[in-house]
């Protein structure tokens, strides 16, 4: 006999996940199903350097679930289940070539007392800045957060144009699109500071000239100075068996390695899924898919299925920079040669805000970057049961790595004509940043237990859904963003097939460790 549930759920990453155990709070049935050994999607925790070494290879950072509706209404449930955060109050930092550096504490009152060291004024108008995203919740993490074609939606804006008036309102929705270039460059005099918040453009899968790339830094920096960038205690995978466990509880179930091999659609409506084998999951109310779009209309559902504009629509849509991560089992903690870095949750080593774009620029031609950004974690200052007593853990990712290399803008390695990721690139490329770690930190080359490098193919080879190592599930340019992600053709989660929704990182509201399409899904779902 065929299993069956409420709902069927493909992909066991954090929006499925979210979405599971909010309908089975809500006395649904449902069976979560997903291709790998393990569920958790880019949630992976394991010892992949050297025994004792427990390193998050993918994502670590929970910000957005912490600060998440998701979170509000079952962070209870998922501590029952032994999910803990681990936190400092030292979340980010720049480190520049020549050592300067500059750490964002969670204490506003002595982050505009440095800026304003700095550079006078510096640090008034920072405090400007996360006053106006205070000032704005309401209506920037409505549009960033929520689902947006609703009736709440609608209210939301006319209660701002009420407030605002129309040409207000319009005027802040302009100021929204700014790219960050300009508004780090209108706003602050410091080199320093406008290198401090620079690299978190790419967080957000955009670079420093991109629209809107300048309002979500702005509330990048709002949301970890207020929250910091805690790690799960014991690793991200931790946070996957609070989910399985509470979705257990309710009466679910996540199944992995149950590859779907296509959604079964009969007289228009998605009632269940086939695995690979053979076996049907049936759903009585609702299929609901956390894949790409290339997965969704181009593997899982039956051509006759998919009708024109949406095939078309898909073959439009656009990936972005690929990532690439770099894991190290240490001794002992780094020793920087620049004081204040030590319980820095992740700091960032970039030249700046031309450096980063310079790095986005190559990357987006195809091209390896002469100086990438590089984002260092350091799990060990959260959380010291990662690694032996005394050792340490870094996690790096560089996230301006081309999916497909055209060449190297260093002109020193050699890359294969066809331009794929190999080994041996991988490796050489990995040197790269590793030569300079090495100028910041004293010994690393003798503290260093082992290296374990991933590059964008090897990412996509783990997660079907990074597409060339794309962790956003896609572009995150404003036109495949807010009302046309993923598709121009469709409207929040739903898609043309009766019973069938679309969750994921390409889907509104994006990517990132916060459960937001998930958690918009169950609320929009009777």
């Amino acid at each position: 006999m065929a299993a069956s549930a409420d709902y069927v759920i493909v992909g066991a990453g954090i929006n499925g996940l979210t979405c599971a155990a909010l309908l089975g709070k809500r006395g649904k049935k449902v069976i979560v199903l997903d291709r790998e050994d393990v569920a958790g999607g880019c949630m992976r925790t394991d010892e992949i350097t050297a025994p004792g070494y427990r390193h998050d290879v993918m994502a670590a950072t929970f910000v957005l679930f912490i600060t998440s509706p998701a979170f509000a209404e079952i962070g209870d449930d998922l501590g029952r289940h032994g999910l803990e955060f681990a936190h400092t109050p030292h979340p980010t930092a720049v480190l520049l070539p020549d050592g300067r550096s500059v750490v964002l504490t969670m204490d506003r009152d002595a982050n505009v007392a440095r800026f304003n060291e700095l550079s006078a004024g510096d640090g008034d108008r920072y405090r400007a800045d996360m006053e106006t995203v205070e000032g704005d919740a309401d209506l920037v993490f409505g549009l960033v957060g929520g689902a947006l074609w609703t009736w709440g939606t609608a209210k939301l804006l006319f209660r701002e144009a009420r407030r605002r008036g129309v040409r207000g309102l319009a005027a802040r929705l302009g100021e929204s699109l700014r790219p960050s270039r300009g508004w780090l460059e209108t706003t602050y005099r410091s080199e320093l500071i406008q290198a401090l918040f620079a690299p978190w453009t790419l967080h957000a899968g955009l670079g420093p000239e991109s629209a809107f790339s300048g309002e979500i830094t702005r509330v990048i920096a709002f949301a970890t100075e207020a929250a910091g960038t805690p790690v799960a205690k014991g690793g991200a995978a931790n946070a996957v068996k609070a989910f399985e466990a509470l979705i257990a509880e309710q009466g679910g179930e996540v199944r992995t390695g149950a590859d779907v091999e296509q959604v079964i659609v009969s007289n228009g409506r998605a009632t269940g899924v086939r695995l690979a084998g053979g076996e049907i999951v049936e759903a009585g109310q609702g299929v609901i898919c956390s894949v790409t779009p290339n997965q969704l209309y181009g593997r899982l559902l039956p051509s006759e299925a998919v009708d024109a504009p949406t095939r078309e629509a898909v073959d439009g849509y656009r990936y972005g920079k690929g990532d690439m991560q770099i894991h190290y089992a240490l001794k002992t903690p780094p020793k920087w040669k620049t004081a204040g870095l030590e319980q820095v949750a992740l700091t960032h080593l970039t030249p700046g805000l031309d450096g980063v774009s310079k790095a986005v620029n190559e990357c987006e031609r195809g091209m390896l970057p002469e100086v990438p950004t590089i984002c260092v974690g350091q799990p060990h200052a959260l959380d010291p049961s990662r690694c032996p007593d005394g050792a340490a853990i870094l996690w790096l990712q560089l996230p301006e790595a081309p999916r497909h290399v055209k060449g190297d803008a260093a002109g020193k390695l050699d890359v294969p004509a066809d331009g794929r990721w190999t080994e041996e690139l991988r490796e050489a490329y990995a040197d790269r940043v590793e030569a300079i770690l090495k100028k910041h930190i004293t010994g690393f080359a003798d503290n260093v237990v082992a290296r374990r490098a991933y590059s964008p193919a090897d990412l996509e080879a783990m997660n079907i859904n990074l597409v060339g190592g794309d962790p956003y599930g896609g572009s995150c340019a404003i036109d495949q963003a807010f009302i046309w992600r993923p598709l121009p053709t469709t409207v929040d989660h739903k898609t043309r097939v009766a019973g069938l929704y679309h969750i994921g990182a390409s889907t509104h509201p994006g990517a990132g460790l916060g459960g937001g399409s998930g958690f918009a899904l169950s609320k929009a779902l009777k």
